[in-house]
């Protein structure tokens, strides 16, 4: 079973997700303040996934998607938080 990330944005909100087998396993939403800054509020990811890994699959598509943006991410997420906080290779775009 292979898992991909895509992003949804639905005019300043939008989100990250990942599938698996044609179904959606794990969301993760932001909101824009502005042009440049992406406020990461809210993951979820569906039960019988833990450990695979997805939720940080959805925070590298959010930081790939800022470095080719040049925005900047507020993780309040407290999930998020933690994925910067363990990935200092990643806090450029903070």
């Amino acid at each position: 079973m292979e898992a991909t990330t895509g992003m949804h944005t639905h005019g300043h909100k939008g989100d990250f997700y990942v599938e698996a087998d044609g179904k959606q396993e794990a969301l993760m939403t932001f909101v824009m303040a502005g042009e440049k800054q992406m406020i990461i509020d809210h993951t979820e990811v569906n039960p019988g996934n833990n450990d695979k890994g997805y939720g940080k699959m959805m925070v590298m598509a959010a930081v790939d998607f800022a470095r080719n943006n040049d925005i900047k991410i507020v993780p309040l997420c407290p999930f998020a938080k933690s994925v910067f906080d363990k990935t200092p290779e990643i806090r450029d775009v903070l």
